[in-house]
């Protein structure tokens, strides 16, 4: 009897540091900037992905938060304005085991380039979209962008934006996105545990995050993050579990009817089990979830969808796999001898 063959020895982990992922720029942002926290966010979480430099490629926009490719030590891609998703779909594409991840912002992911947000969002192209939210364009010295709230008095609106403000969870929602998330640059242990989910999830993944730019929007999230109000203004999402928060955990969220509401816990006999339990496989509660805004609601933030579909490299290579079985491997110079050809000499 033959005896059974011994596995092959699992391969090592490979153990990296946040300092193998650092290039050797200068990192040159206002002193103070959001981004700083976000870029040493994805390094340590890149130093904990088991996953060589190599094998990653940053691809970015236009915008400060564009310059992510030059500060990371990996392969990258700098681009035109808008264009970053369009690019690291090509990439993914053509080499589907590389790990795309995009670096863009409000104004370059939602404004020029929001129809390639969009498109591939939709067609749940494995990258990986980190989405600098400021409100404003800092690049270019403090232009509206359409984040900006309703009002919004800047340079190139001295008597307040009239523009009503993108949603960009709902413009996700919308997409049809797979994976949907909102952290803060200030919220390091969330942001890391958010940019993680991001990186383990099996195709595109949006995850917008509030950054602050303190040269011209500043404190545009302090009603949200500052230290005194931010238990009673933040909701933190989580599979599962009833939605709870508050510095007592006595606040909860309801759904009456087709509306969400707050309560608190105690008051008219409600009690814990009268709070919505949040289920990241509802694209309908993540909606509902994504128009809560204060004053009336906290502000979500966590994974507000995680779905596991078919992603776009997967179904072009279940079509390429299927091709060649019917009409055989590829001739190239067949191909460009077909119909009328004509020889010059």
């Amino acid at each position: 009897m033959t005896p059974p063959a011994t596995p092959a020895p699992a391969a090592p982990a490979l153990k990296f540091t946040k300092k193998d992922f650092q290039s050797d720029q200068e990192v040159r942002w206002c002193p103070g900037c959001g981004d700083y926290a976000v870029l040493n966010t994805v390094l340590q979480v890149f130093a904990t992905l088991n996953v060589p430099r190599e094998k990653y490629v940053c691809v970015s926009g236009i915008g400060c938060s564009s310059r992510f490719p030059y500060y990371i030590n990996t392969y990258g891609f700098h681009t035109i304005h808008g264009r970053a998703p369009a690019v690291a779909t090509g990439i993914k594409l053509a080499n589907p085991e590389l790990e795309v991840w995009v670096a863009t912002g409000d104004g370059d992911g939602l404004s020029i380039g929001g129809n390639h947000t969009m498109h591939a969002l939709r067609r749940n192209v494995g990258i990986k979209m980190l989405l600098f939210n400021n409100r404003i364009y800092g690049l270019t010295k403090g232009q509206y962008s359409p984040t900006s709230e309703l009002g919004k008095i800047n340079k190139s609106a001295p008597y307040g934006t009239v523009d009503q403000p993108i949603n960009p969870i709902s413009i996700a929602l919308a997409s049809e996105a797979t994976f949907i998330a909102r952290s803060v640059d200030v919220y390091q242990k969330h942001l890391m545990d958010i940019v993680k989910r991001a990186a383990d999830h099996k195709g595109g993944a949006f995850v917008e995050i509030y950054q602050n730019c303190n040269v011209f929007n500043d404190k545009t999230f302090e009603d949200v993050v500052n230290r005194e109000v931010r238990d009673d203004q933040n909701l933190s999402l989580e599979h599962g579990k009833p939605m709870v928060f508050g510095k007592t955990k006595n606040k909860a969220i309801r759904a009456n009817g087709h509306r969400l509401e707050v309560f608190t816990i105690g008051e008219n006999g409600r009690t814990i089990n009268d709070a919505l339990v949040h289920d990241e496989h509802d694209p309908t509660l993540a909606y509902m979830l994504s128009r809560m805004q204060p004053p009336a609601f906290p502000v979500p933030i966590g994974v507000f969808r995680a779905d596991r579909l078919p992603t776009l490299e997967e179904r072009v290579t279940e079509q390429i796999v299927a091709a060649k079985k019917k009409l055989g491997e590829p001739d190239i110079q067949k191909l460009l001898n077909m119909g009328d050809v004509w020889e010059v000499k």
